[in-house]
């Protein structure tokens, strides 16, 4: 805790279906709950209460709530001030408030000394914020699980075996004169390629997290008229796109965010990829091809009556991408009959909605896993938590391989690293500007 938290307590409002509150945490909150309300509060008791200003004047009746610490959510003294929803009254308390002593939270600040006194790991209290961004209940389900402590239990787990290996390496440091078998660290190896696949497993599953929270970032690519504009169109609902049979008609970038079979997917239509084409048209082919550089999934479009010829024309642009999907549009107008779908190909045409069905069904399996409901056991995961996952595993390659060449030195090194990059999850190791970051996109009250 810095200087600032000796701040006797921190005040905010929320009002809803007629309720406000203003909730305090701090050593200061019982003592300023009892100039508020003339008497002392009993813990973990509502409480009618009526709420006075400096004069005794009333400012309003209200139900007063008290939590001592540890025993609260902040781990410090809580009081809970719940009053009528005008944002009058509530000025009135915010401000008798800190006229006593308390000062306004900063976003997540309630959050923030719930983990800074241990009553919740980072990636708990980032599972708040997710909790009440959660766009259906899939998604709420999932943070739940990670409010929980699902997830953290099981990089804790990882974190914690991973530990067991560096005391082991850094020891046989001491005694690298002797033969590695006589050391134990053929079994390290066998135990260390072990720790790689669970890890591996971990981030599978923090990556469908991912996804679930955040929906999938898709391109839609393909060369001129092959449908990719009247695609966005019938995935949207409407008629954001601009289409025509004349080629080069999509110039720039449109984006629309959509929420299909409970995923969210933000999809990005670009202008079609051809050799040639004037300025405007060339700028707008640039940009498809940055935008496909940090895309989840690219949907490429072709024309179902010459797929291959469209697929030399985008090949290289979509070959960065981490998963493609080729679609061979305007079915409609094959011979019957059409051919059938494959995992890497659908076949549809989104003049007639034909195929849009099984393409929606493959867009959920990419975000939630194969199966109906494979979804159901995930929890919710943030990019920075992944990133930090893709670190340890590099760095527990990195270990392998030096592990392999004998020099134990580099093997502790990268093991070290791997086990600060699984603390950056909890919140074990992480610097102060990370935390500052993360709580400030949190909202005020939380």
């Amino acid at each position: 805790m810095d200087a600032a938290d000796t701040i006797a307590a921190i005040a905010t409002a929320a009002g809803a279906a007629g309720v406000g509150i203003v909730r305090l945490s701090g050593p200061r909150s019982a003592a300023i709950a009892r100039a508020l309300c003339g008497r002392d509060l009993r813990p973990r008791h509502a409480s009618h209460v009526r709420l006075r200003d400096a004069a005794g004047a009333a400012i309003d009746d209200g139900i007063a709530l008290y939590f001592a610490a540890p025993a609260s959510f902040t781990g410090e003294d809580v009081v809970e001030l719940q009053a009528h929803g005008s944002p009058v009254l509530l000025q009135q308390l915010l401000a008798r408030c800190c006229a006593l002593g308390a000062r306004l939270a900063r976003p997540g600040e309630f959050s923030e000394r719930a983990f800074r006194n241990g009553k919740l790991d980072l990636a708990q209290a980032e599972a708040i914020a997710d909790l009440i961004a959660a766009g259906d209940t899939r998604a709420a389900r999932a943070a739940r699980r990670a409010l929980d402590g699902e997830f953290s239990r099981r990089v804790e787990a990882l974190a914690a075996r991973l530990l067991a290996l560096r005391v082991q390496v850094e020891a046989a440091i001491d005694f690298a004169d002797e033969p590695l078998e006589t050391l134990g660290l053929d079994a390290v190896a066998a135990t260390l390629e072990a720790l790689d696949r669970d890890l591996d497993a971990l981030l599978a599953a923090a990556e469908r997290g991912r996804k679930l929270r955040d929906g999938l970032h898709a391109v839609i690519v393909g060369p001129p008229n092959a449908g990719k504009s009247s695609l966005l169109n019938m995935l949207a609902g409407s008629e954001r796109a601009i289409v025509t049979a004349i080629a080069g008609t999509t110039r720039d970038l449109l984006t629309e965010t959509i929420r299909s079979d409970g995923i969210e997917l933000t999809l990005v239509d670009t202008a079609g990829l051809r050799d040639g084409g004037d300025a405007i048209e060339r700028e707008g082919m640039r940009r498809a091809r940055a935008e496909l550089q940090r895309a989840d999934l690219a949907l490429a479009v072709l024309d179902a009556r010459d797929p291959e010829a469209g697929r030399a024309a985008v090949a290289a642009a979509v070959a960065g991408v981490p998963r493609c999907l080729w679609l061979h549009n305007k079915a409609d107008l094959l011979p019957a009959p059409v051919p059938a779908d494959t995992d890497a190909a659908l076949w549809l045409s989104a003049r007639t909605g034909a195929g849009l069905d099984a393409l929606r069904a493959r867009l959920r399996a990419l975000v939630l896993g194969p199966g109906a409901e494979a979804g159901e056991g995930a929890f919710s995961a943030r990019a920075r938590q992944v990133e930090a996952l893709r670190r340890a595993g590099a760095d527990l390659q990195a270990a392998r391989g030096a592990l392999a060449d004998q020099a134990l030195d580099l093997a502790a090194e990268a093991l070290r690293c791997g086990h600060d990059a699984l603390g950056e999850i909890t919140g074990r190791v992480v610097p102060e500007a990370l935390l500052g970051h993360i709580f400030s996109t949190f909202c005020i009250g939380k």
